[in-house]
C-alpha cells in the first residue's frame, strides 16, 4: 500500500531525516516514495542500525495512521490491523504499517556509493513506477543536490564529504 502518499507523510520522513542530522546520523542520499524509503545514511552514533531504523518506522507508522483516522480510512486502518501478528497484539499494537525487516548495504567504496545514488535517484523513473517523466522532477528526492547543487534540505549532507573523511563513522545504505 501507499501509505505514504495516502497519509501525505513526506514531511514526517523529512523530520526524522532532520533528526538523525541532530544527532550526527546524515542522511546523504535519499528518495520518498509512496510506499517505501530508501536512503544512505552515514552512522555517527553508538546505536545499532537496527534501533535507528526501528525509531523510524514507529515515528512515521504513528502519524500514518493518525493521518489515516483523521480521513476516515476504515479498510486501510482494517487492513493495518489484520497485519498486527498475535505476539504483537498482545503487547497492546493495534496497527502494522509497515513491514518488519528492510534491507541495508555497507557502502564499501566511490564505486558503490555511485551505483545507490543513481538507483535511489532512478527509482521514481523506473518501469515499477513511472511516477515522472525525468527523476530530477521528482521532489521527494536528493536528485537536484547531486545533479543541479540545489540542496531544498537542510539537513541533507553531501556524500563526497563522507567519502572525504569529513565525518568519522561508516556509510550504510538503507530500504525500508
Amino acid at each position: 500500500m501507499n501509505l505514504i502518499s495516502m497519509s501525505n507523510a513526506y514531511e514526517k520522513v523529512y523530520q526524522f531525516f532532520e533528526l538523525m542530522n541532530k544527532k550526527k546520523n546524515y542522511i546523504t542520499v535519499f528518495v520518498v516514495m509512496p510506499n517505501h524509503v530508501h536512503f544512505i545514511i552515514y552512522l555517527n552514533e553508538e546505536k545499532k542500525l537496527n534501533t535507528i531504523i526501528g525509531n523510524g518506522k514507529r515515528f512515521l507508522s504513528y502519524e500514518v495512521v493518525e493521518r489515516l483516522k483523521k480521513k476516515n480510512d476504515l479498510k486501510t486502518l482494517s487492513i493495518l490491523q489484520a497485519e498486527v501478528t498475535a505476539s504483537d497484539r498482545k503487547r497492546g499494537k493495534l496497527h502494522q504499517p509497515f513491514k518488519h525487516s528492510f534491507d541495508a548495504k555497507k557502502i564499501l567504496n566511490k564505486e558503490m556509493m555511485l551505483k545507490k545514488l543513481r538507483y535511489i535517484h532512478h527509482n521514481p523513473v523506473s518501469k515499477k513506477w513511472n511516477l515522472v517523466g525525468d527523476y530530477l522532477h521528482y521532489l521527494h528526492s536528493s536528485a537536484l543536490f547531486y545533479e543541479q547543487g540545489i540542496n531544498k534540505f537542510e539537513w541533507l549532507k553531501n556524500f563526497y564529504d563522507v567519502l572525504d573523511g569529513k565525518y568519522e563513522k561508516q556509510t550504510k545504505a538503507s530500504e525500508q
